[in-house]
């Protein structure tokens, strides 16, 4: 089901903004084997994955200091950083999929807007910008067949700050010489829609990722249950249609 809270301009959007975990891959079990890894390293008692997959969202650091119980041995959070990302970096693509429906609607998307210049309409550029570090994000990507679909992929350590921050977002106009009205960001939390809000750019909310929860304290300006309401959205509704029939 699509809920529409404001208007978006995305049938005729110049830049769509992806998150990755939770928006286009389930990598849930691969980020909770990992810090359960990480947590027997070092003698702690494992998690449930639910409880991990509600850590998601802010960054590898974030992820494994909430995992830790936020101590205060900086030291130790940085060694925990570190034995982590060795192990997922090694596990990341053990469990991890796209979602079902998500490379149909991002060719849904992309068929839609061909041959748009002739219609007065700007070109589509989509990328990614996930708080994951950008060396496995990229990896992942690449290896899920989720490549050719972007111009650009960044993770967490692309910049200075993470999301909110509205450094990425601005990168990105930059790249795609596009302005923030004609910009949507996609994402499954809070997280997200607030890097929209800094960056005044559009926010479309997935539920079907790790934190939509989060969701209800920052609503995005249109939420949708299922990857194939992403090409209803973000693309053409005929050519969206006649993508699905064919997959």
């Amino acid at each position: 089901m699509i809920r529409k809270n404001r208007p978006i301009p995305g049938h005729t959007a110049k830049l769509l903004i992806f998150d990755l975990d939770g928006t286009l891959i389930d990598s849930r079990e691969d980020l909770a084997n990992s810090i359960n890894a990480m947590l027997i390293h070092f003698g702690k008692k494992e998690l449930p994955h639910e409880v991990i997959a509600s850590y998601i969202g802010d960054g590898a650091p974030m992820l494994v200091r909430r995992a830790l119980g936020d101590p205060d041995d900086e030291s130790f959070v940085q060694d925990a950083v570190l034995y982590f990302m060795s192990w997922y970096r090694e596990h990341k693509l053990d469990n991890t999929y796209v979602y079902d429906g998500v490379k149909e609607a991002l060719s849904a998307i992309q068929k839609s807007r061909d041959g748009a210049s002739a219609q007065g309409i700007p070109a589509l550029k989509m990328a990614v910008l996930s708080n994951k570090p950008v060396g496995p994000t990229r990896a992942i990507v690449e290896a899920l067949g989720l490549g050719p679909y972007f111009f650009q992929v960044y993770g967490g350590n692309s910049f200075h700050t993470k999301k909110p921050d509205p450094a990425g977002v601005q990168a990105l106009l930059e790249e795609a010489g596009a302005v923030a009205e004609e910009t949507v960001i996609i994402g499954d939390s809070d997280i997200d829609v607030l890097t929209a809000r800094n960056s005044g750019i559009y926010s479309v909310g997935v539920t079907y990722g790790l934190a939509p929860h989060t969701l209800q304290d920052a609503p995005p300006d249109v939420l949708i249950d299922h990857p194939r309401e992403l090409a209803d959205v973000l693309g053409n509704r005929e050519q969206c249609r006649l993508e699905f029939q064919v997959d």
